[in-house]
Formats: C-alpha cells, sequence, structure tokens
C-alpha cells in the first residue's frame, strides 16, 4: 500500500506541486497584492486614521503568526488532507467576505479569517508535500514549494498594480475562483497522510499560551512604530509575550502530547535553519519594501511601474534556486544558505552606494537588485529544504509550522525596523541606514546559515526526529 502511494505521487508530482506549492502562493501573492492596493482601500473608508487603516495589514500578520503551530498540530493529529483543505476552503470564503466588505470593520474581520485559512493550509501543504514525495525527490520538491513563496514577492506588485487598476475589490475577488479549483483538486489528486493517534489529547492549554505569546509579539513588533517603543502598551504587549512563551515551554516539556515534540527542536539542522529563516525573512521582507518605498516615493513609480521594476529580482530566484540544488550537494546547504545570504546584503550594498534621487533604473538600482535576487534564490530554498525535507512524518506539518512561524517573525520584525527607520531619518540618509541595516541582517543570517551542517551524522531512530540532512 505504501509502494502504491508513493508510484501515485511520483505519477503525479507536477500536479501535486501545483495544488500543495499552488494554495501557499496564493496566500502569499494576495499579502504583497494587498500592499499595493492599501491606498485605494483607504480611499473607500474615509474617516478612518492610517493606523486604523494598517491593521489591515497588520491583522493578517498577527492572526498567521500566532496560528500556525497550533493549527499544525492540530492538523498532525486529524488528518493533514482535511486540515489543508479546510485552511484552503476557509482561505477562499473569506475573500468572499473581504471583497463584498461595506465597512472596514468588516474587511479587517475578513483579513482575520484570510489569515487563519492561511495559517491551517502553508503548514499542511508543506507536511502534504514531504510525506508523499520519495525521499530522493523530496528536498528538490521543497525547493520548488519555497521557490514559488518569493516569485510571489516578484508577481505580488505586478498582479496588484493590474487589479487595482479595475477596483481594490478585485484583489480579493481573484482569490475565489481560484481557491475552487485548488479545492477541487486536492480533493480528487491529493493523497492523504496518516493522522496522528487519535488518542492523545491536544494541549489546548499549550495551544493558548503559543497563541497568546505569539501575537503579543507580533503586536508589539507590528505598533512598536507608532506607539513608542517605550510606551506602555508595547512593553506590556512583550512582558506577556514572554511570560506567555515561558509558560507554553514549561507545560510543553511535562504534557503527555506536547504542541511542539522537544526532540524536534533539538535536531541541529532544524534549529539553525530557524534562526537563519527569522534572520533572512527579516533581511528580504525589509529590502523587498524598502525598495518599493524608495521607487515609489523618491523616484515618483506609479504601483504598476514599482511592481514591474521589483519583477526582475524574485524572478531570477527559481534559476538560482536549481544552481543551490547542485552547489549544495558540492559544498553543503549550510555553506550554500550562507552565499545567498551574504549575495542578498551584498544587493543591499549596491543599490545604497548607486542610486541617489534622479531616477536611474537600469544602471543604479537593477544590477543590486538581481544579486538580491540570485541570493535569496541560493538561500530561501535551501533553508527551507535542510529544515524540513527530512522531518519525521508524523511531526511534518508541525515541524514546517515552526519554520513558516519563524520567518512569519522575522518578516513582522524587518518590516517594523525599516518603519521605525524611515519614520526617524527623514529622507535619503533613512534609505541609506535602512539597506546598511538590512545588510548586516543578511550578514548574521549567513552566519546563522553555516550551522545548518551537522557536526556528525546520525541513523534515525524511532522515537526521534532524524538528525540526517537531506543531500539538498
Amino acid at each position: 500500500m505504501v509502494l502504491a502511494m508513493q508510484n501515485k505521487s511520483q505519477a503525479s508530482l507536477p500536479l501535486l506541486l501545483t495544488v500543495l506549492a499552488g494554495a501557499p502562493f496564493l496566500a502569499s501573492l494576495d499579502l504583497f497584492v494587498v500592499n499595493v492596493a492599501f491606498d485605494d482601500i483607504g480611499m473607500a473608508f474615509p474617516g478612518h486614521t492610517l493606523g486604523e487603516l494598517s491593521w489591515i495589514l497588520n491583522v493578517y500578520a498577527i492572526v498567521f503568526a500566532a496560528l500556525l503551530i497550533p493549527l499544525g498540530r492540530w492538523s498532525d493529529r486529524v488528518g493533514r488532507k482535511r486540515g489543508f483543505v479546510l485552511g484552503l476552503a476557509l482561505f477562499t470564503a473569506a475573500s468572499v467576505l473581504a471583497a463584498a466588505a461595506p465597512t472596514l470593520e468588516i474587511l479587517i474581520g475578513g483579513r482575520v479569517l484570510q489569515a487563519a485559512g492561511a495559517a491551517l493550509l502553508t503548514p499542511t501543504s508543506l507536511g502534504l508535500l514531504i510525506d508523499a514525495v520519495p525521499a530522493e525527490k523530496r528536498a528538490g520538491a521543497v525547493r520548488v514549494w519555497a521557490a514559488l513563496g518569493a516569485l510571489a514577492a516578484a508577481f505580488g506588485p505586478v498582479v496588484g498594480g493590474l487589479l487595482v487598476e479595475l477596483s481594490w475589490r478585485w484583489v480579493f475577488v481573484i482569490n475565489i475562483p481560484i481557491g475552487v479549483v485548488l479545492v477541487v483538486l486536492a480533493l480528487r489528486f491529493v493523497p492523504d497522510s496518516a493522522a496522528g493517534d487519535p488518542a492523545d489529547t491536544l494541549d489546548l492549554a499549550g495551544a493558548l499560551a503559543l497563541t497568546v505569546g505569539i501575537g503579543t509579539l507580533a503586536l508589539g513588533l507590528v505598533q512598536g512604530p507608532d506607539w513608542g517603543w517605550s510606551s506602555a502598551g508595547i512593553v506590556t504587549s512583550f512582558v506577556v509575550a514572554a511570560l506567555a512563551v515561558g509558560a507554553f515551554w514549561r507545560n510543553n516539556r511535562k504534557h503527555p502530547s506536547p504542541l511542539v515534540d522537544p526532540a524536534l527542536v533539538r535536531v541541529r539542522t532544524f534549529a539553525w535553519a530557524n534562526l537563519a529563516g527569522l534572520l533572512f525573512s527579516a533581511a528580504f521582507a525589509a529590502g523587498l519594501l524598502a525598495n518599493i518605498f524608495w521607487l515609489q516615493q523618491v523616484w515618483g513609480y506609479s504601483a504598476l511601474a514599482a511592481g514591474l521594476a521589483i519583477a526582475p529580482g524574485p524572478a531570477v530566484v527559481p534559476l538560482f534556486s536549481y544552481l543551490g540544488q547542485r552547489l549544495a550537494r558540492r559544498v553543503g546547504p549550510g555553506v550554500t544558505a550562507s552565499i545567498g545570504c551574504v549575495l542578498l546584503a551584498a544587493g543591499s550594498v549596491l543599490i545604497l552606494l548607486s542610486v541617489d534621487t534622479t531616477p536611474g533604473y537600469v544602471t543604479a538600482f537593477l544590477p543590486g537588485w538581481l544579486v538580491a535576487g540570485a541570493g535569496v534564490g541560493l538561500a530561501l530554498p535551501t533553508i527551507l529544504s535542510s529544515a524540513t525535507a527530512d522531518i519525521p512524518a508524523a511531526v511534518g506539518a508541525t515541524g514546517s509550522a515552526i519554520v513558516n512561524m519563524s520567518r512569519q517573525i522575522g518578516t513582522v520584525a524587518g518590516i517594523s525596523a525599516l518603519v521605525a527607520i524611515l519614520g526617524s531619518i527623514d529622507g535619503q540618509a533613512g534609505f541609506t541606514t535602512a539597506w546598511w541595516v538590512i545588510s548586516g541582517i543578511g550578514v548574521a543570517s549567513a552566519l546563522a546559515a553555516l550551522g545548518m551542517h551537522p557536526r556528525a551524522v546520525h541513523e534515525p531512530s524511532n522515537s526521534a526526529p532524524s538528525t540526517r540532512t537531506p543531500a539538498a
């Protein structure tokens, strides 16, 4: 029976990748599309402050980060295909609500439900992929899954600029037919993976503590630039986050069915890949947004023109993802990812040394942005494949949820740092400072990526996750 499932997976690998990578691509695309549509949405709901409107973006990031691990663990227990289809259906239905929203409050409610659906479909999609794809093809499949996430950054601004020409509501309408098709394909073609032991008791107290901890941490990072980093609200958010995460970890160590398997966290490559992913995501997210801001606010590009200008960088990601797979066989995944992180940092430095207030896209901006795109192609798929490709099937969705939570927290932290820098330093000096900080974070992620290579190779046991790093 197992062999039959493997043969089916091999025969339908392109279709599996279309569904299992297409759904998180859609969720990621929606995030970048909404960023471009933000100004038009604000004009549709007059009388609201910028802080109130910002919750259209912020609530998605907070809810998504907070629910990834609890929903990943729940899907490991009840069946990942069930969780994937439910998450995709919820995301699609929430897009209907957001598209038709008559008030800002209802639109924000739709974004909350979208984030919950994305938090469920993202880890389950990777967990299903890990379980369905044969071991020798697993790392390559994970690379495709990761590369599509980067492509969302390329196509998001372009698609958003085109859709906003019709109406901002189309940025949500477009999700509906695609979501319906993906649900039908998932029900028909995606093989399920075995659910966990139904006798296991889901750690509801741990899930609540972790949700509160990650949610308040994200809240503090998102609102820090607006509320002030020393304000009572931000300090309280960080204190509550620390207490909640501490309570979660204490409960997790004692619970008979822990939300996060402690053995999983002790895997060297998994731990270092999470740290590298967090730092790299902070640099990538801040760099992407800084470049969009520069093109629009300093060079005066329209939303569509800025989207087209951004597209070449992420568009080279698939090529360098393929080259990274070959390079990793020679020098190892840690070195490959580290090279990619350094290239991301170098791209930011090249941009800041080249641009000035006079537009010069081809000579001043594009070379550095292509270097950064090459870095993303080498680093991000390698980090994700090293962290997840050898995760045992029993904790596949949970493990991928942890990786994606780390990336999401890094994204929130990077964007919050960028907003704080640009809000406190005016003009080109603010962008120069931001690019230097982004390059510094990129170098830090390169150092963390070097830790992904295990000191020793061990055979997997029946009681703990394998410490064998896939050959990427």
